[in-house]
């Protein structure tokens, strides 16, 4: 096993996320590439529309989860308090970052322990799968649950992000038969993530195969690891080869049809690069299940869980005024719509002689 993630790293990670400019150069998520046919007439009421969900056997008020960002440094504590806190308060889910910290040296199992004040929620663990080819196993993964009374265990992917880590663990030969051996004993749902790079066809199949539960995509388009790894960069050349994968990956709508297409039957949750409900709307049109949101909330994690749970309530409204003006009385109608169409720079609104043809056709 290697030696303990030190928590310097847990500490630059999120310096550098709060103060440095993080975002793909110029890979976007893609789903501006898309957009809904208003509906004049929705002939729904507002005050009706149920956003209710059920994922990984648990219900949420709404299909949101606050994505899984920290962990093991002093400062994540209150950040995961507050970012609970505003998630049992709207009725979402949470994930928290990486355990290894506190798997490694349990004196940092405080900072991501938040059942206390969010007794409800779903509430995700996290683990690296690359550590599972370092000493991990079904354990070390109980642990994690355990450690945060869980109701699921995350393992996310991130070989770029190992790439440009010195001492980074690149070795991910024979992961997927180990991810599987995980999910077949281990007593919570598993599911796996990418961390901003996004999930192919295949390897969805792959995943989907292995038996997850679900899928997070997390693609291109919103924070790029190989830029806070190029911030950490301790030597020019590391530095140069991490600025050289600034637009590497797969953008969040086309993950998503990929994934998609390649596990058809298993939960799809939307992340990378969203912000609004409007954006929220269109990932579940094009194929999720719920969508995952980092960013919106690191900041306003470090002020209170009042500023976390006022976001949420912004963009849980988007999300229903979205549904309102397509007719959508709930999620499965919105999932099914037909209301969502790909546009291009030289048609910025799709035709109307389209406008009832299905989502899935092709952006050119």
């Amino acid at each position: 096993m290697k030696s303990p993630a030190h928590p310097q790293r847990k500490s630059d990670h999120l310096r550098i996320s709060l103060e440095k400019d993080v975002r793909f150069r110029r890979l976007t998520t893609g789903l501006e590439r898309y957009r809904f046919i208003h509906q004049a007439l929705p002939e729904i009421n507002r005050g009706e529309i149920n956003l209710s969900t059920v994922l990984l056997g648990r219900e949420l008020k709404a299909p949101l989860l606050i994505s899984s960002m920290t962990g093991g440094t002093e400062a994540a504590e209150q950040i995961n308090v507050n970012l609970a806190r505003a998630a049992q308060a709207h009725g979402v889910g949470m994930g928290v970052g990486s355990q290894r910290a506190a798997i490694e040296d349990p004196r940092w199992a405080y900072t991501y322990q938040v059942r206390s004040v969010a007794p409800d929620i779903l509430l995700l663990a996290n683990l690296g799968a690359v550590q599972l080819n370092h000493g991990y196993g079904l354990a070390e993964c109980r642990r994690a649950v355990e450690m945060i009374e869980a109701d699921g265990l995350i393992l996310h992917l991130n070989p770029l992000q190992e790439a440009l880590q010195d001492g980074g663990d690149v070795n991910f030969a024979g992961l997927l038969t180990k991810i599987e051996e995980v999910c077949r004993h281990l007593p919570v749902p598993v599911i796996v993530k990418e961390v901003g790079w996004g999930i192919s066809e295949e390897v969805a199949r792959q995943l989907a195969e292995a038996g997850v539960a679900a899928i997070d995509v997390a693609g291109a388009g919103g924070t790029s690891w190989s830029q806070v790894e190029m911030h950490r960069a301790n030597d020019e050349l590391t530095r140069q080869i991490a600025a050289a994968f600034a637009d590497w990956g797969i953008p969040t709508a086309e993950s998503l049809r990929l994934a998609r297409r390649g596990a058809p039957q298993t939960t799809l949750i939307a992340s990378g690069g969203i912000y609004t409900g409007i954006e929220v709307a269109k990932a579940i049109a094009l194929g999720a299940d719920a969508a995952a949101l980092a960013t919106p909330f690191l900041r306003l994690a470090t002020i209170s869980a009042e500023a976390v749970s006022q976001k949420i309530r912004e963009i849980v409204e988007e999300l229903r005024t979205a549904m309102f003006c397509i007719g959508a009385a709930d999620l499965k109608a919105l999932k099914d719509s037909p209301f969502l169409k790909p546009v291009t720079a030289q048609h910025p609104f799709p035709p109307l002689k389209n406008a009832s043809a299905s989502f899935h056709e092709e952006p050119t």
